[in-house]
């Protein structure tokens, strides 16, 4: 049974005003003390900082079973928002700030180089992403995946579109994240790579152009992950709800296992070219689930529970294997139903007529796992 992990970005805001508040540091450095006074001894935590001071990330320990994900999920956004008071703030699940900002670079060499060579790009990349890790058995296994996935991840933004907002105004898109994203130069869908060799061959030589600093800033849809055995599928926004992004790791195990059973069998790879793959990615930012998306088969509009569907029966084989059918199902229902992070935001506004009220309600979501 395929491991799997998810990585989040949750911002970090002041619970009165809302505002994104420069406080990373801080909460690291809680994180760390506390750490050290565990009965271990050591100072092992999830977390991590980012680009930004306003964001803190943690990734979770790699399981097999979705609940036990859930588990993982719920725990470290409760630890993450207990370091988060020490520092005076609370975190949200959310993938952009719904008020104005100015976000601060982190010190360090990387990002202060990262400010310096694609300067208002990296200023205003205060985006909070959710990455699903899923164990391959070998690089050449990973590249086959990452080359028969590639016109199924639009679906997953679509799923978790959570961040209509963007300096204090309604964008009009379900993942205004995700279109915030792409302003990276390495970043979204590529071709097609044949091979592992390919593959690194490719990575060695957009890094060797200088224009970018290392593997890390290799922005790719999904990728190899540079540190794990793992496809890396980096399409999604941290979702509110933390049922969401259990939905989105079964469904990408799904994915992953299925691209490489039909990669044994020896069924080539869709052919799609990047160019209409750049426009689904467009459409399922734009509409979320509120809108049309592009089918992942036929590239052409269609309903977005219907590309979800189509998802679902793709994997379908997978997802029985692994005992996830019947949760991935019931979320799907609940989804389509409910919505995404967008619609409640934005229903969230319709109740309170205030952006403010919407990031602190939605900080309490967070911490409180519901």
């Amino acid at each position: 049974m395929r491991s799997v992990g998810v990585e989040e970005e949750l911002l970090l805001v002041d619970p009165g005003s809302g505002a994104p508040m420069a406080v990373s540091g801080s909460i690291l450095a809680a994180a760390d003390r506390h750490a050290e006074h565990t009965d271990a001894g050591d100072a092992d935590h999830p977390f991590e900082t980012e680009l930004h001071k306003e964001q803190l990330e943690f990734a979770t320990e790699p399981v097999t079973e979705m609940g036990r994900l859930r588990e993982e999920i719920v725990r470290c956004r409760a630890e993450a928002a207990r370091h988060a008071e020490s520092a005076g703030a609370v975190v949200a699940a959310l993938a952009t700030s719904p008020l104005a900002v100015e976000p601060s670079l982190n010190t360090g060499t990387r990002y202060q180089w990262m400010g310096e060579q694609f300067g208002l790009t990296a200023q205003e990349q205060l985006t909070c992403g959710c990455h699903v890790h899923v164990s391959v058995d070998s690089d050449e296994e990973g590249v086959a995946v990452l080359d028969r996935i590639r016109p199924w991840l639009p679906v997953l933004t679509a799923m978790s579109a959570n961040s209509p907002f963007w300096q204090g105004q309604d964008t009009e898109y379900g993942s205004y994240r995700s279109r915030v994203w792409n302003r990276w130069p390495s970043a979204g869908p590529v071709d097609v790579f044949g091979s592992a060799d390919r593959y690194h061959e490719q990575v060695a030589a957009m890094v060797e152009t200088g224009v970018l600093r290392d593997k890390g800033m290799i922005y790719f849809d999904a990728r190899l992950s540079a540190a794990f055995p793992t496809v890396e599928i980096r399409v999604a926004d941290v979702c509110l709800d933390p049922g969401a992004p259990v939905l989105l790791a079964a469904l990408a195990r799904g994915l992953v296992d299925t691209a490489a059973r039909d990669w044994q069998d020896g069924m080539p790879p869709a052919r799609v070219g990047s160019g209409l793959l750049r426009l689904a990615s467009w459409r399922a930012g734009r509409s979320g689930l509120d809108g049309p998306l592009l089918h992942p088969e036929t590239l052409r509009e269609t309903s977005a529970a219907d590309a979800v569907d189509a998802l679902y029966r793709h994997v379908r084989e997978s997802l029985a294997d692994h005992g996830d059918e019947d949760l991935v199902r019931e979320g799907i229902t609940r989804l389509l139903a409910d919505g995404n992070g967008a619609r409640a935001q934005r229903r969230l506004l319709d109740e309170t007529g205030d952006l403010a009220r919407v990031v602190t309600r939605c900080a309490e979501i967070t911490a409180g796992g519901s």
